[in-house]
């Protein structure tokens, strides 16, 4: 097992996964120390699974909260835990097994060599991949690039990421939105604006189909309305800080 860092850790939000909350959890044990899990209201059997496995693996942490209250809400809770015990860093991953583990390493030490920055994901598909989600993640990918002014987002909604823990935290306490689906889209825009950097890496996201266990809570007509929503919001906050972004453009240069 890996030597625990101080400093970074695995946050992993988990809402009804089933069996690959566990299958997930134990990859990223494999590979990292610590990993802690939020789970987020699940009413499946998933939580006794990893609340079992932590009893006997110190690096595991489950936190649960009472009730479902979205991606973004999870993640926040496990980011200000992990600031209480002095982690800088986190690295998110889904808890259906989407996400590389094996390429924790390479994230963490990304983030280690560039700590103001965020590490984002920017996902190879395979063919099983969804054409439909596919090629959608490109309009959101081209609202965020268009609201931060070109700062290289790689992939908008890619949710296997290192972020600095205490600067997502000061850009998620100072909106009530980013609970939810709309976490990972808003949550790059608005740390650009902030003035964190991101870094792209490769890296490829499966999709499970049902004999796999696979499990989706996306609702296209809901999820894509709150996304148009998101971007509409995020635009209207581009506007009036346009100035700012055009000057750190031109003085990076």
């Amino acid at each position: 097992m890996p030597q625990p860092s101080r400093t970074h850790l695995v946050l992993i939000p988990s809402y009804n996964p089933g069996d690959l909350l566990a299958a997930t959890v134990r990859a990223a044990r494999g590979q990292w120390a610590p990993v802690w899990v939020v789970v987020d209201g699940s009413t499946d059997h998933s939580t006794a699974a990893v609340q079992a496995m932590a009893a006997e693996d110190p690096q595991l942490r489950v936190i649960v909260l009472p009730h479902n209250q979205g991606k973004g809400a999870a993640v926040l809770a496990g980011l200000q835990a992990a600031q209480q015990a002095g982690f800088t860093h986190a690295l998110t991953m889904d808890a259906d097994g989407q996400h590389p583990a094996d390429m924790i390493p390479t994230f963490m030490a990304t983030s280690a060599a560039a700590p103001e920055s965020m590490v984002l994901g920017k996902p190879v598909f395979g063919p099983e991949a969804p054409a439909l989600r596919v090629q959608g993640r490109r309009v959101s990918n081209a609202w965020a690039n268009l609201e931060t002014l070109g700062m290289g987002v790689g992939d908008s909604l890619y949710g296997f990421r290192v972020y600095p823990v205490r600067s997502l935290i000061a850009v998620m306490q100072s909106t009530r939105f980013m609970r939810r689906f709309d976490f990972d889209p808003e949550a790059v825009v608005r740390l650009c604006w902030a003035g964190v950097r991101p870094i792209n890496v490769d890296a490829p996201v499966r999709y499970l189909d049902a004999d796999e266990g696979g499990v989706s809570h996306f609702k296209y007509l809901r999820d894509n309305a709150l996304l148009t929503w998101m971007h509409t919001r995020l635009f209207i906050g581009f506007v009036p800080r346009l100035p700012l972004l055009i000057w750190r453009r031109l003085t990076a240069r």
